[in-house]
């Protein structure tokens, strides 16, 4: 029999049979060997595997299809291990806030340069826009222009005014979706107004630390109404890039990757290096500095891993 993962708990599975669309309880059988770098799950919400059903209708995962894509975390407490969050996206939606919580823009980079690495569409949504007065509007507004120019696809949005939910439902309908970001920038209380009746609980952002309470915590895929479904997952801290040596990691950055036509040296990996297109676009601001040093930071974790 031929499913999908909808929820993955650790140790037990939920598979959605595919012809009949019944749900079955799972677990798996063996050993996957999924990819060489050791990872704490063998398999992610958005999986296709093979099952076979025992006493109790309890299913037994026997096989696991190849993966189209997949988005990747470090685990939290295993440093040389990694976590995979979803897999078969067809777009991985980014919640940025610019306060309660506040989101990094290196956060934000690493997530879109893992989604350039998995060949992920990446749509940057910038949330709670109800709470920002009028400079920090225009802040949002800046940023959003940067992430424009580069290539990227933004919506400003707000669960609890509506703003421009309808056109969201339109990027996401008849597709797997994902949402990502902080815990506190919104996840759930975004696929709750998309889907009136799921009732996925919320909590309330910490006073003590502005930073959003664990409360999701293990990820699940939720369907819509209106076509597709979407994946709801724990708030991620750090997004991992596994199995990527340090001369790739400019592919990822889509403006990096632009300029390097431009400089004198075909290797070369914009440090140090004399006449480097890119370096001089970091002087006159047609790279950003943060972008940029997500990119050296980047090449410097690819090196060490590569070291160990």
């Amino acid at each position: 029999m031929k499913g999908k993962i909808i929820k993955s708990t650790g140790s037990w599975y939920q598979v959605l049979e595919m012809e009949t669309g019944k749900i079955f309880e799972a677990r798996i059988r063996g050993k996957f060997k999924l990819i060489k770098t050791r990872l704490t799950n063998p398999l992610a919400v958005g999986d296709f595997v093979e099952f076979q059903l025992e006493q109790d209708d309890v299913a037994w995962i026997t096989k696991i299809e190849q993966r189209r894509n997949y988005l990747i975390r470090k685990s939290v407490n295993l440093s040389k291990e990694a976590h995979i969050i979803a897999s078969n996206i067809d777009v991985a939606c980014f919640i940025f806030t610019l306060k309660h919580p506040e989101t990094s823009l290196g956060f934000l980079d690493r997530f879109l340069a893992c989604c350039e690495a998995y060949n992920i569409e990446p749509l940057l949504l910038f949330n709670k826009m109800d709470v920002l007065n009028e400079p920090e509007i225009e802040l949002v507004k800046d940023i959003e222009f940067v992430y424009q120019d580069i290539g990227y696809n933004t919506l400003e949005i707000s669960s609890y005014s509506q703003l421009n939910l309808n056109d969201l439902q339109e990027l996401l309908k008849d597709r797997t979706s994902v949402f990502f970001g902080h815990s506190g920038c919104g996840k759930s209380t975004l696929v709750n107004a998309l889907q009136p009746g799921l009732n996925i609980k919320t909590s309330e952002i910490s006073d003590t630390h502005l930073k959003g309470k664990h409360t999701t915590t293990f990820a699940q895929m939720h369907f819509w109404n209106f076509g597709g479904n979407v994946i709801d997952t724990p708030g991620v801290r750090e997004f991992a890039m596994i199995d990527i040596e340090k001369e790739e990691v400019q592919h990822y950055f889509p403006e990096i990757f632009r300029k390097r036509k431009e400089c004198k040296f075909h290797n070369c990996m914009h440090i140090n290096e004399p006449k480097c297109a890119v370096l001089d676009a970091l002087e006159t601001g047609e790279i950003q500095e943060t972008r940029y040093s997500t990119y050296i930071k980047l090449m410097e974790e690819a090196e060490e891993l590569f070291q160990k």
